[in-house]
């Protein structure tokens, strides 16, 4: 008969001594089997033991988690959480520097663990690594333990980044700017810099007033990736902290830095590929640095303002080659028709006082930048385009205003402009990374397309929205092959001329192509369940090859990673955490943990998780909220997830589900179920090309008046 469901197999170890195989009653109190543990081998006082998972994580058994441990787990008797604590908080005053430097490093090890990071820090531990920080005595692998130990522990939440002293900021700071620092050391100030801004408002002052971006220009410089990846999160939380008002200043400052050449040299087009970590950074600043056009994108031009009617005059005077006419050239009348027809050549919708096209938000002035910014460094492209329009028919021509500041609002809707960046997304593009003024050459670019997409579509003024949809599908698929540079953007436009999307609209259209005649539906319907069940096979396979999740806290960490996949019988989950990220596939005994999938309640997505239904900014991020799901196991445990993209994501809930028997329902099940429908469909249809199939199937000839006839083989 099977152990009952309360009752664990495990074994126990204790140094010098034989391991015990011993029965867990998980209804029992965890003290009164420590004691148990504790009598036979004759300790005492085994209130100062603890059980700990005897593995790379070490993390102590608590009433809380107690529910993890599996049968045939090996536990280790250990020294309870309060003692070790007590223990490490003397030791690492020791005057003995051999000592020290060990007891500093069991403690950067042990802070991981939540339960004894609570007791060192109930003997205010927090307070005394401050004090050795702050003091500067400790140098090399000492302070390295030291801040790694730190960092640990205020990782857990538990103490607020509030209550730190200007001199501790100081010293950080003071590790940061040196030019000749230990890498571990650096690395690890860095971290500690980026969480204190991040997680308070007073300390992102103090910190900015100690760290300036000149200081963090060099460690770019480098060779260490990790380095370089702590020094740009520390840049984008600064921009990302920083009052509106001071965003633009800060842009300016790193422009005369020249981050963006110093990121594209040694970052983007060094030797080394980019890991997520740093793909994610780059896209954060990438993110941040787009936002800065928000208030452009979101400020009306006020008609009255001079100045603002100035850069209309001048966009007429440059198109037109026409200098501004002296009050006293012709009458009132005359001039007032001369501005109306050039106006309506620029393509305004409203020919008599353009400036009021711009008083529509988004994307209001800084479609006027744009067109400015085409007009003064594309001369030749925008005289080109403007008299170009003026001499078609009415209804023929492209209208360069109204065209313009339809681009610029999508353009801001494409590049998200003033969304916060996602918590997860690698999501950067190469290109923007090229030219200081990289939104204002991307609109260059995409208004030349879509003066050349409008001829190419014999366009008239009743087509304008369906040329804007074409436009964006030619700018996303480009975007979407990742070009390295503009022009090599330009050069993948070229190659989605409108004919080209037709034939890939045509091709997609065929791919998914609804017969709808009766025979095919039935032949559809019989086929659909083979599909689903290839389909159910193929997403088991992927959870049995397992996948590398992310741990995500209130400061992003590139060492927090777990793996999970599923067993090849298909009954048990094995997942555990991670020193890194794995090359390839993880092997299940190296995965400590086990969930039996017979234990498997229900799954919960999105905001229904535990996780998500946390306080704080980063579960209320709408693409990390469509990535989260979880497993419901016992009574009330779960097993959190966040995928790492959309496509984990669908293969995971489908597979979960479909190990349930339940429906697979995700968007990936749905296309791919139509994608592989449509491919069987075609190769059972094969010989039927181009024959009629009826509607109805023939009929079946009448029964013969008699039976009495025979076939004469000879």
């Amino acid at each position: 008969m099977p152990p009952p469901a309360d009752i664990v197999k495990v074994a126990i170890e204790w140094p010098g001594a034989f391991p015990k195989l011993m029965e867990i009653d998980q209804k029992k109190p965890l003290s009164s089997v420590i004691k148990e543990v504790c009598e036979g081998w004759s300790l005492g006082n085994h209130e100062n033991f603890a059980l700990q998972h005897a593995d790379v994580t070490n993390f102590y058994i608590t009433e809380k988690n107690r529910n993890e441990i599996k049968n045939g787990a090996i536990l280790l008797l250990t020294s309870s959480p309060a003692q070790t604590a007590k223990q490490l908080h003397e030791r690492i005053q020791s005057s003995s520097m051999d000592v020290k430097l060990e007891a500093l490093k069991d403690l950067a090890n042990s802070s991981r663990d939540i339960t004894f990071a609570q007791e060192f820090i109930n003997l205010d531990g927090i307070s005394l690594l401050t004090q050795m920080v702050e003091s500067g005595t400790d140098f090399g692998d000492m302070l390295s333990f030291t801040l790694t130990a730190f960092v640990e522990l205020m990782d857990h939440g538990i103490v607020s980044w509030d209550t730190f002293s200007v001199a501790f900021i100081k010293k950080i700071a003071s590790y940061v700017n040196k030019s000749a620092m230990d890498v571990a050391v650096l690395q690890r100030s860095l971290a500690i810099l980026e969480s204190m801004v991040l997680n308070s408002h007073d300390l992102y002052q103090k910190v900015a007033q100690e760290i300036t971006i000149g200081q963090l220009i060099p460690h770019l410089q480098g060779g260490d990736q990790d380095i370089q990846t702590y020094t740009i999160a520390v840049i984008n939380a600064l921009f990302l902290k920083a009052p509106a008002e001071k965003r633009q200043e800060m842009a300016n400052v790193l422009a005369q830095k020249q981050l963006r050449s110093i990121i594209l040299s040694n970052v983007i087009r060094s030797n080394r590929s980019i890991n997520s970590e740093m793909a994610h950074q780059l896209y954060v600043l990438q993110v941040l640095t787009f936002n800065l056009l928000e208030d452009r994108m979101m400020t009306m031009m006020d008609p009255q303002d001079q100045a603002q009617r100035d850069i209309i005059f001048e966009l007429r005077r440059i198109a037109f080659d026409v200098e501004c006419e002296p009050n006293n050239s012709g009458s009132i009348e005359k001039r007032k028709s001369m501005y109306t027809r050039d106006y309506k050549k620029l393509g305004f919708i409203n020919h008599v006082n353009p400036a009021v096209d711009f008083t529509q938000i988004p994307p209001g002035m800084l479609a006027l930048d744009n067109m400015l910014y085409f007009a003064k460094h594309q001369q030749d492209a925008y005289i080109r385009i403007v008299l170009e329009n003026s001499s078609r028919e009415d209804k023929h021509e492209c209208p360069f205003g109204r065209s313009s500041i339809e681009l610029t609002k999508m353009l801001c809707e494409i590049l998200k402009v003033g969304e916060l960046p996602s918590e997860t997304c690698p999501d950067f593009h190469p290109m923007f990374f090229i030219h200081d003024r990289s939104f204002e050459e991307f609109f260059c670019i995409c208004i030349q397309l879509l003066n050349k997409t409008w001829k190419e579509m014999r366009a008239t003024s009743e087509d304008f929205n369906k040329v804007m949809q074409v436009v964006k599908e030619q700018i996303m698929r480009a975007l979407n092959t990742k070009p390295n540079s503009l022009d090599q953007f330009k050069s993948k436009l070229q190659n989605l001329s409108y004919t080209e999307i037709l034939k890939i609209r045509q091709s997609e259209r065929m791919n998914q192509e609804d017969f709808q005649s009766r025979p095919i539906l039935e032949l559809r319907e019989k086929i659909q369940p083979e599909i689903m069940e290839l389909i159910k096979q193929q997403r088991l396979n992927r959870l049995c090859e397992g996948t590398c999740f992310r741990k995500i806290s209130s400061r992003r960490r590139q060492d927090k990673f777990w793996y999970c996949r599923l067993s090849p019988n298909h009954k048990v989950l094995h997942y555990g955490d991670l020193e890194e990220s794995p090359q390839g596939e993880v092997a299940h005994d190296s995965l400590q943990e086990k969930l039996p999938v017979a234990d498997i309640k229900a799954i919960v997505t999105g905001k229904d998780c535990p996780h998500m239904k946390e306080k704080g900014a980063l579960k209320q991020n709408k693409e990390v909220l469509e990535l989260a799901f979880s497993i419901l196991y016992e009574s009330d445990e779960y097993l959190n997830f966040i995928a790492p993209d959309k496509n984990e994501y669908c293969v995971w809930t489908d597979g979960l589900n479909a190990l349930l028997g339940k429906e697979m329902a995700s968007d990936r099940t749905k296309s791919d179920l139509d994608t592989l429908l449509s491919m069987e469909m075609k190769l059972r249809l094969l010989d039927l090309e181009n024959i009629q199939i009826p509607e109805a199937p023939p009929p079946i000839p009448k029964e013969p008046s008699n039976y009495d006839f025979v076939y004469d083989c000879n």
